[in-house]
C-alpha cells in the first residue's frame, strides 16, 4: 500500500469532534434521537430548504427522493453519465428507466440543458442532474426545462454542499435533492447523507419510507408523541444513528470556513498550471456562483499517456483518480447506450488532483511541480 506525500482526500478529525461523539454514546441513545433532530433543523437553515431529512447514505437519499417522487416501471429519467454509478442505479432501484446524455462541454462535465431537452420523450418522467466537483451545472437552466415540460427536476447535490448560486443553495432548485456524507466528501463522517424538500408531501412520503413505512419512530415514542404505530407504506430502514449526527453538526458548523480554503486551492492550482503545456482545468469559474470545490480536474490533450502520467505523480507520492469512468460504458448499463461523445471525451482525459482543506501550501506545490513535470515528458515525447 502506498504511503502517500500528498493524499487524493484527507479528514482530519479533532478531539473535540471525538468528545461530541463520546457524549453521545455516553447518553445511551444511539439512533434517530436529539442530535438527528438538530442536524436535520440546522441543515434547513443551512440550505433554506423546507425539510431536511437525515439518512444513512447518500445512495440511500437519491433512492429516497426518486421513489418519494413516484419513479416507477415506464418511467423514464434523464441522468448524466459523467457522474459516479449511485446516481443512476438509484433510478433503476425503482424500476424507472435511466436515460444518458451528453455533457456541457470538453471542460464543463454536467448535463446539458440541450441534450436533456433532445432525449425527452413521452415516458420522460424527470431528470435527476448532478452537481460535478462542487458546480451547479446547468441547474437553472434544467429546472425551467423540467417547469416547461411537466417534469419533475431530482437533484444530485453530493458534490454540492456549500455550493450557492446566488443565494440558493444547490439542492433547492427541485422536487428534492440528495447529499452524500461520505469519507471523501467535504462534510465527512464516514457514512451518511441527507434529502432536502420544499414540498410537504415528499418530505411526509420520504420520512415514511426512510424507516420502514412507520407512522412513529422510537424517539416520538419515547417523548411521548406516540403510544404505538401502523405501517402504512413499503419502506426501508435508510436511518442516520446519533453518533455521526453529532459529528456532522461538528462539521457543518465548520463547512463554509473549509469550502474557503478549498476555493484557495483552486485558485492556486488554476494559477500555477495555466502555462503547463499539455493540460487544461476543467470546472470553469462562474460569476456568481460560490462552489463547494469539492474536486479539482485537469483535461490533459489528446495523444498524452493518462496511465504514464499518473504514473509519474504516483512515483512522487501524489495520489490522483479519475470522476468518472462513464457510467453508459459499464456492461450493466451499456446495452443501447447512445453515443456520448463529450462525456466519452471527458472520460478519457480527465484526472483529478489532491484537494482537501486541510491542504499545506507545500503539499500543492508539490502537487503542481509533479504536474509540470509529467506534462512536460509527455508534451516534449510528442
Amino acid at each position: 500500500m502506498a504511503t502517500w506525500t500528498v493524499p487524493l482526500a484527507d479528514v482530519v478529525v479533532p478531539e473535540s469532534d471525538i468528545a461530541a461523539v463520546a457524549d453521545v454514546y455516553r447518553s445511551g441513545w444511539l439512533s434517530m434521537g436529539p442530535e438527528t433532530a438538530e442536524l436535520e433543523a440546522e441543515f434547513e437553515r443551512y440550505t433554506g430548504a423546507a425539510h431536511a431529512l437525515a439518512v444513512t447514505n447518500g445512495t440511500a437519499g437519491l433512492h429516497l427522493i426518486c421513489l418519494a417522487a413516484g419513479l416507477g416501471p415506464g418511467d423514464e429519467v434523464i441522468v448524466p453519465s459523467m457522474t459516479f454509478v449511485a446516481t443512476v442505479n438509484a433510478i433503476a432501484y425503482t424500476g424507472a428507466t435511466p436515460v444518458f446524455a451528453d455533457m456541457a462541454g470538453e471542460l464543463e462535465p454536467w448535463l446539458a440543458r440541450d441534450a436533456a431537452a433532445a432525449a425527452i420523450t413521452p415516458a420522460t418522467a424527470a431528470i435527476m442532474t448532478m452537481s460535478y466537483g462542487g458546480h451547479p451545472g446547468a441547474v437553472e437552466a434544467l429546472a425551467e426545462l423540467a417547469r416547461s415540460r411537466g417534469l419533475l427536476l431530482l437533484e444530485d447535490a453530493a458534490h454540492g454542499l456549500g455550493t450557492r448560486v446566488g443565494e440558493r443553495h444547490v439542492g433547492t432548485f427541485g422536487a428534492a435533492g440528495a447529499y452524500s456524507f461520505f469519507s471523501n466528501k467535504n462534510l465527512a463522517v464516514g457514512e451518511g447523507g441527507m434529502v432536502v424538500t420544499d414540498d410537504d408531501e415528499l418530505a411526509a412520503r420520504m420520512r415514511l419510507l426512510r424507516s420502514h413505512g412507520m407512522t412513529s419512530l422510537t424517539w416520538d415514542r419515547h417523548r411521548g408523541h406516540a403510544s404505538t404505530y401502523d405501517v402504512v407504506a413499503l419502506g426501508y430502514n435508510y436511518r442516520i444513528d446519533e453518533p455521526r449526527a453529532a459529528l456532522a453538526r461538528r462539521r457543518l458548523a465548520r463547512l463554509d470556513s473549509e469550502n474557503g480554503r478549498r476555493a484557495e486551492i483552486d485558485s492556486h492550482y488554476r494559477a500555477a498550471l495555466a502555462g503547463a503545456a499539455g493540460i487544461t482545468a476543467a470546472i470553469p469559474r462562474t460569476p456568481g456562483l460560490s462552489s463547494a470545490h469539492h474536486l479539482f480536474v485537469i483535461v490533459l490533450e489528446e495523444g498524452v499517456d493518462r496511465t504514464a502520467f499518473r504514473e509519474r505523480l504516483t512515483e512522487e507520492r501524489i495520489q490522483t483518480s479519475l470522476h468518472y469512468p462513464p457510467v453508459h460504458r459499464f456492461s450493466i448499463y451499456a446495452d443501447g447506450a447512445p453515443e456520448l461523445p463529450l462525456t466519452d471525451g471527458f472520460g478519457a482525459r480527465a484526472v483529478t488532483l489532491p484537494m482537501f482543506a486541510t491542504m499545506t501550501d507545500i503539499q500543492q506545490e508539490q502537487v503542481v511541480a509533479a504536474v509540470c513535470a509529467a506534462a512536460h515528458v509527455d508534451a516534449t515525447a510528442g
